[in-house]
């Protein structure tokens, strides 16, 4: 069975590593040594070896948002790297969606996979349905109901033309439910679980980017802004720094390219406290975020990533898709509103409880059981 994976973007590349390493310790299996057991071993029923081809949109393209992670995941360098780059959101969909057709029509795979909601995942969609090819949709039934972003729009193409809906939480099942999509949908948990757990057995023997930073545990606040609905509209911005400034504690904050860009245009100033650094790798990340106070993100992965870690989240954002973690307790929406971020970083505290949620770190083998039960059922 071959597999296509179209990914383009960091997160997508923490996610698609998980499945990757998945099919890896598939193919290593054989009938006489690896009998079937239960969920978390579930590729031994269906012996077939699978062969991925991983195909790189271009979408995250330097060496800090790229390249880094495939080395520290573990994963091999893409067959297919197509080099597309930033643009506006059709011109970049639309160069991806040509150059992957032309990628599926060569490699004739028996499934596409795609991952989240970026322009990569609608295009990986489009191609495939295009070509007839089956599509999984890992982390299906997201919504944030707000469809001014273009994460919205394109999580909803991607699952409405999708054959496997392959879910974190029934929250996410619910809402395809809503939308008259019952038909291959299965909760799988989610695939950074598995990824944090292998980050989180690796980043002891890695550099301690907290000596590198000279950060001490529990005493710095960590912020990333990447999302378009704040990045796009310089008065949401201007209000996250301006409250990022009237802070009075040490913030590190990792910058993407493209927000560095923007608050350069802007002349935006931030106080000597806010210390700027470039974006790190996975497990960098990992460090940074396990070591915070507390998080400030406008990150759906990250405010994951919290809640695993137990660090409380500061989501500047007005809604999210990981709803779960605010019904918890340990994630609070502000959008980019100054008052309510600094109350929020001042006086929000979790509970001492914390319930598990998306799984237990066994998503991505559940993943490929869906894929070959699919098939069986066909």
């Amino acid at each position: 069975m071959k597999i296509v994976t179209i990914i383009g973007a960091r997160p997508q590349f923490i996610k698609a590593a998980a499945v990757s390493r998945a099919i890896d310790e598939h193919n290593r299996l054989t009938p006489d040594t690896a009998p079937f057991t239960n969920d978390a071993s579930p590729m031994a029923s269906n012996p077939l070896p699978i062969t991925e081809v991983l195909v790189h949109t271009g979408q995250h393209y330097d060496e800090d948002m790229s390249a880094i992670f495939f080395r520290e995941l573990e994963i091999p360098e893409p067959a297919y790297n197509l080099g597309i780059g930033s643009g506006t959101h059709g011109q970049q969909t639309g160069e991806m969606l040509a150059a992957i057709e032309k990628v599926l029509i060569v490699e004739k795979p028996d499934w596409v996979i795609v991952y989240g909601d970026t322009n990569s995942t609608l295009a990986g969609a489009l191609a495939a349905a295009k070509l007839h090819i089956p599509i999984a949709h890992v982390e299906a039934g997201l919504r944030s109901f707000n469809r001014l972003m273009p994460e919205e729009i394109n999580r909803i193409v991607a699952d409405h033309l999708s054959h496997l809906l392959l879910c974190p939480s029934q929250i996410a099942v619910n809402n395809l439910t809503n939308e008259g999509i019952s038909k291959g949908v299965t909760i799988v948990g989610d695939v950074m679980a598995d990824a944090l757990q292998f980050a989180v057995n690796k980043v002891q023997h890695n550099i301690d980017i907290k000596e590198k930073f000279h950060l001490q545990h529990g005493t710095y606040l960590l912020t990333t802004i990447h999302r378009a609905e704040n990045t796009d509209n310089k008065e949401r911005l201007q209000s996250i720094i301006n409250a990022l400034n009237s802070l009075e504690e040490t913030i590190v904050l990792p910058i993407h390219p493209r927000t560095r860009k923007i608050l350069n245009g802007m002349n935006c100033r931030m106080k000597p406290h806010i210390r700027i650094i470039d974006p790190v790798g996975y497990f960098g990340m990992i460090a940074l975020e396990n070591s915070a106070r507390m998080i400030l993100t406008d990150s759906g992965g990250i405010q994951k990533e919290a809640y695993w870690l137990k660090v409380p989240c500061i989501t500047l954002r007005n809604e999210t898709e990981w709803v779960e973690t605010v019904e918890n307790g340990w994630n609070k929406l502000t959008g980019a509103n100054p008052t309510a971020i600094i109350d929020a970083v001042h006086n929000f505290k979790p509970p001492t409880e914390q319930a598990a949620l998306y799984g237990n770190g066994q998503a991505a083998s559940r993943v490929l059981q869906e894929i070959t039960n699919y098939i069986e059922r066909k």
